[in-house]
C-alpha cells in the first residue's frame, strides 16, 4: 500500500510528510558528497528510489528511526505518543522513497542508568530501597516475575508496544554496553575527553562542574553507578581512574559495560554508534537536543534529523507532571475510548498544546469516525493528508461504526443501560443484521460509553424544565412524531420534524432549539443529531421522553 505514492508524498501538507522530506534531505546530505546527492536527489524525485539505491551503495544502509524509553516506572502516554508519531514519519517516508528504502526502529530502553529513587506504588519498596543506585537490569524485581526491576519493565514495555501492532526493535541499554557494540563510541570518547567536557562543563553549575565527567563507573564494590570525577585517562589502555566510595582509588575500562555515560553524552554517544537518522522529543528537552548534538559531531556522528513536541496540558492548562498524576494515562485513555481515537489526537497538531484530559475522549473517538467517513470520498491527494492515512500505514478500515460515540453516550444515558446487551437490544430495529461479531466497533464502544457514562456524565448530569414556549415546541414535535408510523426507523425522516418544530416556534438561532432538546430531555448541554437518536431509541419511547420532558417530569426526578 505504499507503493507508487511518491508524487504525493513528495505534494503532501501534514506533518508527517513534512519530516519525511527533511529526513530524506538529511540522509542524502549524511550519506553522500555534493555531486552524488544532486544525482540520488533526482532519481528519487523521479519515482526511482530503487534506481539511486542500487546506484549508490552508502543509501543501501537502512534509514534508523529511534525511541528512547527510561524504564524505572511503567510505559505511559508520552512512550505511546513517541512510539506512534515516530511511526507516522517512518510510514509517510516509506511511501515517500516508493517503499524501495529498507527503514529500522529502534525502541531503546536506558536500563543501565541507576535507580535513583524509590517509585510509588510499587510493591516491596524496603527491597527497591536496598538496590538503590544500582543499574535497573541489577535491581531486584519487587513483582517477582523477572531477572530484574528493568527486565520486568522491559517486558511490559515490548507487551505495550506489541499490543498496539508497533513495529519495532528492541534494543537494551545494558546490552549494548555489555556485548562491545559501544565499545568504539566509547573509545572515542575517552580519546576526546577534553571536547566533550568544553560542551558539557557551561551548561552545568559552579558545584556540578567541579565533580562532572561524561563517564559513570560502576563500583566493582556495591554495583552502584557513581557520580564521580574522572582522576585519570589512559586511552592507550581504555581506562579511567576514580575514586569509589567503596574501595578506594579504581580503574576500570570504559569498555565492556564497565562504565555507562551521563544520559546527554549517553543520548549522542548512541547516536553515533547506532547511525541513528531521525528521533524526535518534547519541547523540555530542546536543549538537550543542542547539547547531545554538539557532543555526537565531537565523537564524529552527525545528529539525527528530528523535531521537538509540544508537551500536554492538564484540565486547567497546567503541564502534566507524572509525580503530580494531573495527567491521564494509557489504561484509562483505553478505559473511555479506542486505541485509534488515542493515535488521531497524537496526530492533531504535535507543535501545539493541548488538554489531555477525560473530557478530550468523546470528541476525539467521534472526530477519528468523522475522519474515516470522509477518507472514503476523498481524492488521493486529500487522502493521504488525512490523519486516518498515518494513523492505519495508508489502510484505514473501510467500515466503523453505524452511530456516533455521542449517540451512544445519550442512549446510555435514557435508557439507563448497565449492560452492552441492552444497548444491543436497541439496536435490533435500526440495524436488524447486526451483531457484536458483524460490527466489532460497535460493540466495543458500547463499552466505551457504559464506562465514560457512569464515571463522568451521570455524576454531572442535570435536567432542566422547559419554558412556556420550549414546552409548546416539545409537545408539538411529539404530536408529530405520533403521526408517523410507529415502526419508523428513518432518522432524517424524524429529523425534519425536529427542524420544523424549531422553524415554526420561532427559536432563533436555531440550534438554541436543539439546546434547549439536550438540557430537558439529556440532562446535557450538546447532544447527538436527534433524528439518529431517536430512531436507534424507538420512536415510542422517545415520545414517552419528550412527553415526559415537556411537563418537567425528567427535572423533577
Amino acid at each position: 500500500m505504499l507503493h507508487s505514492l511518491e508524487p504525493l508524498a513528495r505534494e503532501a501538507k501534514s506533518w508527517p510528510f513534512e519530516q519525511a522530506r527533511n529526513l530524506l534531505a538529511h540522509v542524502l546530505k549524511k550519506r553522500l558528497s555534493d555531486a552524488e546527492r544532486n544525482a540520488a536527489k533526482l532519481l528519487i524525485d523521479a519515482g526511482k528510489a530503487d534506481e539511486a539505491l542500487a546506484t549508490f551503495e552508502a543509501l543501501q544502509k537502512p534509514v534508523i528511526f529511534e525511541t528512547g524509553y527510561g524504564p524505572s516506572g511503567l510505559p505511559h502516554m508520552g512512550t505511546f505518543g513517541e512510539v506512534a508519531r515516530t511511526t507516522m514519519v517512518r510510514n509517510a517516508f516509506r511511501a515517500l522513497t516508493g517503499d524501495h528504502w529498507p527503514t529500522r526502529l529502534i525502541a531503546f530502553s536506558d536500563d543501565m542508568d541507576g535507580l535513583r529513587k524509590v517509585p510509588e506504588g510499587i510493591p516491596n519498596p524496603e527491597m527497591l530501597a536496598e538496590d538503590l543506585h544500582k543499574p535497573l537490569t541489577v535491581v531486584r524485581d519487587p513483582f517477582g516475575t523477572h531477572d530484574s526491576f528493568g527486565a520486568h519493565n522491559n517486558a511490559r514495555l515490548r507487551a505495550f508496544l506489541d499490543g498496539f501492532g508497533f513495529e519495532y526493535e528492541f534494543l537494551s541499554s545494558t546490552e549494548q554496553y555489555k556485548s562491545g557494540r559501544f565499545d568504539a563510541t566509547l573509545l572515542t570518547l575517552l580519546e576526546r575527553f577534553d571536547a566533550v567536557q568544553a560542551i558539557m562543563l557551561p551548561t552545568l553549575g559552579p558545584e556540578r562542574r567541579e565533580t562532572y565527567s561524561p563517564f559513570l563507573p560502576i563500583s566493582p564494590v556495591t554495583g552502584h553507578v557513581l557520580q564521580v570525577p574522572t582522576l585519570e585517562r589512559d586511552v592507550e589502555k581504555g581506562t579511567i581512574v576514580f575514586d569509589d566510595p567503596a574501595g578506594g582509588r579504581t580503574e576500570v575500562p570504559v569498555t565492556g559495560g564497565h562504565v555507562k555515560l551521563q544520559w546527554k553524552p549517553d543520548w549522542a554517544m548512541r547516536w553515533t554508534a547506532l547511525d541513528v537518522d531521525y528521533e524526535m522529543s518534547g519541547k523540555d528537552l530542546i536543549e538537550s537536543v543542542r547539547e547531545s548534538s554538539k557532543v555526537c559531531r565531537a565523537l564524529g556522528g552527525a545528529p539525527p534529523e528530528g523535531f521537538n513536541y509540544e508537551l500536554f496540558l492538564d484540565v486547567e492548562g497546567k503541564k502534566i507532571s507524572k509525580s503530580k498524576g494531573n495527567g491521564l494515562t494509557m489504561d484509562e485513555w483505553l478505559r473511555y475510548g479506542t486505541p485509534e481515537s488515542l493515535s488521531w489526537y497524537m496526530f492533531q497538531s504535535p507543535k501545539s498544546a493541548k488538554s489531555l484530559h477525560f473530557n478530550v475522549i468523546p470528541r476525539a473517538i467521534d472526530d477519528y469516525l468523522a475522519f474515516i467517513e470522509a477518507y472514503k470520498t476523498q481524492e488521493p491527494a486529500k487522502r493521504i493528508d488525512n490523519a486516518v492515512w498515518s494513523i492505519h500505514a495508508g489502510s484505514p478500515p473501510t467500515h466503523t461504526s453505524p452511530v456516533s460515540f455521542a449517540l451512544l453516550l445519550n442512549l446510555v444515558a435514557v435508557a439507563n443501560a448497565s449492560n452492552k446487551d441492552q444497548l444491543w437490544a436497541y439496536f435490533a430495529k435500526y440495524l436488524p443484521d447486526a451483531t457484536p461479531a458483524s460490527e466489532p466497533l460497535l460493540d466495543r464502544l458500547m463499552g466505551h460509553a457504559l464506562n465514560y457514562y457512569e464515571d463522568f456524565v451521570k455524576p454531572t448530569k442535570s435536567y432542566r424544565a422547559p419554558d412556556d414556549r420550549e414546552k409548546a415546541a416539545l409537545l408539538d414535535l411529539a404530536a408529530r412524531l405520533k403521526a408517523l408510523p410507529a415502526d419508523t426507523t428513518d432518522g432524517e425522516l424524524i429529523q425534519t420534524e425536529v427542524y420544523a418544530v424549531g422553524k415554526d416556534h420561532a427559536f432563533e438561532p436555531l440550534r438554541s432549539w436543539f439546546g434547549a432538546l439536550y438540557e430537558v430531555l439529556l440532562g446535557a448541554s450538546q447532544g447527538p443529531r436527534f433524528g439518529s437518536f431517536a430512531a436507534i431509541y424507538g420512536l415510542p419511547e422517545t415520545i414517552e421522553l419528550i412527553e415526559a420532558g415537556a411537563n418537567g417530569r425528567l427535572a423533577e426526578a
